[in-house]
């Protein structure tokens, strides 16, 4: 395995594991993620949607982490950062200053990090080094 390969093994593991974590996280804490919903972006059925958000992130996260489908796994992660970022953190709604400047990082982050995901989904180079998907 050349730099090159090892770098990209190191980029889907950091980039990924973002995502499995908060997945985790939306299952293990269920219910305080979906009050945190209702607050601030008046979530209907705020607990079904925190599971639901929950699956996208842990399959999405673990689809590129594995190299299984990552092309579908990227795009159930901008399923997921796309919407977020409109509803939990519609920074231009914000009067406050500093709640402004931290929704609108929030905001750029998520946008971000669904560019990177697109490219992911676009990545002309399938199958990936040392992933699940050379193995089927």
């Amino acid at each position: 395995m050349d730099v090159w390969q090892i770098a990209h093994v190191v980029a889907r593991v950091v980039f990924s594991a973002f995502f499995v974590m908060s997945g985790v996280n939306h299952f293990t804490r269920t219910k305080q993620t979906a009050e945190y919903a209702k607050g601030v972006g008046n979530v209907p059925a705020a607990s079904l949607a925190v599971l639901g958000t929950g699956v996208l992130l842990l399959a999405g996260g673990l689809s590129i982490l594995l190299g299984y489908h990552p092309r579908i796994g990227a795009l159930l992660l901008v399923i997921f950062l796309v919407p977020t970022a409109i509803v939990m953190h519609p920074y231009w709604k914000v009067a406050d200053p500093m709640q402004k400047a931290g929704e609108m990082a929030q905001f750029w982050k998520n946008i971000a990090l669904s560019g990177a995901a697109l490219f992911i989904a676009a990545d002309p180079n399938w199958p990936w080094p040392v992933s699940i998907g050379n193995l089927l």
